[in-house]
């Protein structure tokens, strides 16, 4: 998820459609937020752990 919000970001930069730009960021912090509860401990979604 992640990875795909920097690549929505890169491509929203370089051809200036803001809503890839803001999809990108939105993509970009869940997957931080769901990365960070994983590596706590915490079981996401029903999942021990997510990448």
């Amino acid at each position: 998820m992640i990875a795909l919000g920097i690549i929505l970001l890169i491509i929203g930069f370089l051809t200036g459609v803001s809503i890839l730009w803001t999809i990108g960021i939105i993509l970009v912090v869940i997957g931080a937020v769901l990365w960070i509860l994983g590596a706590m401990g915490h079981a996401v979604a029903g999942r021990k752990h997510y990448w």
